[in-house]
């Protein structure tokens, strides 16, 4: 069992409350420290309980009672409902002011209010857990014991014995732990599951670029087995540009050279003929006219004396024979310049096709040069597809990035495995079955111990003891078996105050938490007989200096038992007051 803590002890000091319920816009106030026991009685409805439900709202904003919160208001006045708790844990002393229209909730200490920027809740869990130590659950297993709230524990089912006896132990945490683990392990889940399809996805992406880099290098390898065929297509009809642009410059060589050659002795040929053509031409003109100047002249024109007819007669015949002679080699010299021009134009024409030969040769040669710059841009290529450049060198990049992405996601997937691991584990020890069950071992032979001694005070002689299932069992002295169920009204309330008394006492060793008042709510008027009042008594009388017992009750009876004080409850106009 672990080392007892230092207990910080809660000593509650006063309590007022105003248009609380049936209480007037008066305030009520409750002394807790005037006296170590005090009686409260007064008729059904006169607001006996109001002080547990006014307490239990100023501590943690919920009654005693299951009342709603519009329910608390004073239904006559309508507002200004208003409840102050007092109290003091070790040298520091508190106050609580909590109010429902206006709403208020506020927490001051040593006189100072502390400062309220945080959300309600935050405010509330600050009180309770740094200041109280305690939740509205457990104040009813510490402070209150009462039967118009209280459900026996001996009444509770297995889990619900568990959670009450888990919430003394204050182990409870585990179980939230474990929910809280639960909660994690579900995500963790579904981020296992999510990395598992984000890998299959990685996968998918691989196996894809995979074929995709595949049908690029079968793309690569076709392409290149193209180009190459088509170079080689090239250079075949390069081959064949060249064998043509040979033959037709041997052809020019041989047939250019002497076709000018003999144009050129032509030429001067035509143009000796030519000019024979002008002189006879000019001949002609001469003998003609000579003639014309014969027919037309009878006398010489410059000295006027007439010229001979038979001599005129033979100027002119000689004249007409002159030209017609002339004439005759024109004509015949004419025949040889058309017979020449037609040897010129033949030569001509065969110039004009080697010309025709030359531009196709230089034809054949761009051609050429062209075909040569179109290997050269298919060998480049060649050379880039070999050189894994363009799509194929992005493709293999991708695929390096995708099994990287994968490698990292292969990581996480450890690391989410290795965690889930641990989470397991860790699940095993906050089962029920785990570290829980350990720490209940150590204390059930405490709760047992205490049980029996509360019993025994009690004057019921009977061995009770729990197990590890928070079942029962109880022996009497012939070792005889019963259940709770097997006894009386009056021994069934023994066994439930004796469990009370014990989680007091157990909430105390365990919880660090102790405090001042205790309140006994119609306890005494249920199935105990005298002896069993007597008892109770004695129990509350034996819980010392340090602690204020309250006592609610409309039995008659006890108000001659040994109180140190009475409070008497009564309604006056519709308002509940403490009678003067």
């Amino acid at each position: 069992m672990e080392r007892p803590r230092k207990i910080s002890l809660i000593n509650f000091e006063k309590l007022r409350y105003k248009n609380f319920l049936s209480t007037g816009n008066t305030f009520t106030e409750i002394d807790f420290q005037k006296s170590p026991t005090t009686l409260i009685v007064g008729h059904n409805g006169a607001g006996k309980s109001t002080l547990l439900d006014a307490l239990a709202f100023g501590l943690f904003g919920k009654p005693h009672r299951k009342i709603s919160k519009k329910q608390l208001i004073n239904s006559i006045n309508a507002k200004g409902t208003l409840v102050e708790v007092e109290f003091s844990v070790g040298k520091q002393k508190y106050k609580i002011v909590r109010g429902i229209k206006p709403n208020k909730f506020e927490v001051w200490v040593n006189g100072n209010m502390v400062n309220q920027n945080s959300h309600a809740k935050d405010y509330q869990s600050l009180l309770e857990k740094n200041i109280l130590k305690l939740n509205h659950k457990s104040f009813h297993q510490i402070v209150v014991l009462g039967s118009s709230s209280f459900v026996p524990f001996m009444q509770l089912t297995s889990q619900a014995r568990r959670d009450v006896i888990e919430d003394l132990l204050d182990i409870n945490m585990f179980s939230k732990m474990n929910g809280l683990l639960k909660e994690r392990v579900a995500i963790l889940k579904d981020k296992m599951t999510a990395n598992g399809h984000h890998i299959e996805v990685s996968n998918t992406k691989i196996n894809a670029q995979k074929r995709l880099i595949s049908e690029l290098v079968s793309v690569q390898v076709h392409e290149k087995k193209k180009k190459e065929k088509e170079i080689a297509s090239i250079q075949k009809e390069v081959e064949s540009i060249n064998t043509r642009a040979d033959k037709l410059n041997k052809d020019i060589a041989k047939f250019l050279p002497e076709t000018q050659a003999k144009l050129k002795k032509q030429t001067a040929l035509k143009d000796k003929l030519s000019a024979f053509t002008g002189d006879y031409k000019g001949k002609i003109r001469e003998a003609n006219k000579q003639s014309k100047f014969f027919e037309e002249n009878k006398h010489c024109p410059t000295c006027d004396q007439s010229v001979e007819e038979a001599h005129r007669q033979s100027k002119i015949t000689a004249s007409k024979s002159k030209a017609a002679t002339v004439q005759k080699a024109l004509d015949e010299l004419t025949v040889e310049l058309e017979k020449q021009q037609n040897i010129l134009d033949g030569l001509n024409e065969q110039i004009e096709i080697c010309q025709e030969w030359q531009t196709e040769a230089a034809s054949c040669t761009a051609e050429i040069r062209a075909h040569h710059n179109q290997i050269n841009n298919l060998q480049s290529q060649i050379c880039e597809l070999n050189d894994e450049k363009g799509d194929l060198k992005q493709a293999n990049a991708e695929l390096v990035e995708l099994r990287d992405a994968k490698e990292v996601l292969q990581e996480d997937k450890y690391k989410l495995n290795e965690e889930y691991s641990y989470q397991q584990v860790i699940g095993e020890l906050l089962k029920d079955q785990g570290i829980k069950s350990k720490i209940i071992k150590q204390y059930l032979p405490v709760i047992n111990q205490l049980t029996n001694q509360y019993l025994q005070t009690l004057d019921f002689f009977v061995h009770f003891d729990l197990d590890e299932s928070f079942q029962e069992t109880i022996r009497s002295r012939h070792r005889d078996s019963f259940t709770y169920d097997s006894f009386s009204e009056g021994e069934k309330q023994r066994i439930d105050l004796s469990l009370l008394f014990t989680w007091r006492q157990i909430a105390k060793m365990k919880n660090s938490v102790a405090t001042n008042l205790l309140v006994l709510d119609e306890t005494f008027d249920s199935s105990l007989d005298t002896d069993g009042v007597d008892n109770l008594l004695k129990i509350l009388q034996s819980l010392g200096e340090d602690t204020n017992v309250f006592v609610i009750s409309h039995k008659g009876e006890l108000e001659d038992a040994s109180f140190n004080r009475k409070i008497e409850f009564v309604k006056e106009r519709n308002f509940s007051k403490i009678r003067p």
